[in-house]
């Protein structure tokens, strides 16, 4: 099976406060089959989270507001989303942002800018 195949009726929520990755990211996965839910910051993942049930969460960490650790803890806490995949996106790369990432329970973390690849 294709990896846009696998990818096909997914529901994909993109935090980010920058329009341009977001874009960028709904661009991608579109192009993969994904259903994409976006949100500006950590505030209106929140508000639109319950109504679209996403099967995957890709969160920035520097946000205005409400930042992404807030955002990926808030998201863990819920018994609805505590098994739904939290992806970190962050520009930085460092031990520490991996380590506090995990500590809020994000599943993965992918550095910034990303590629389609």
């Amino acid at each position: 099976m294709s990896g846009a195949a696998a990818l096909a009726g997914v529901k994909v929520m993109v935090i980010d406060d920058s329009n341009t990755i977001r874009r960028s990211a709904e661009i991608f996965l579109k192009q993969a089959g994904c259903q994409v839910i976006l949100a500006e910051d950590g505030f209106d993942a929140l508000a639109k989270i319950a109504d679209h049930d996403p099967d995957l969460v890709f969160c920035d960490i520097l946000m205005p507001r409400l930042d992404g650790y807030q955002t990926c803890a808030l998201i863990k806490k819920s018994p609805r989303f505590s098994e739904t995949p939290v992806v970190m996106l962050s520009s930085k790369d460092g031990l520490f942002d991996r380590a506090r990432g995990r500590m809020v329970g994000c599943d993965q973390y992918l550095t910034k800018p990303f590629t389609k690849d």
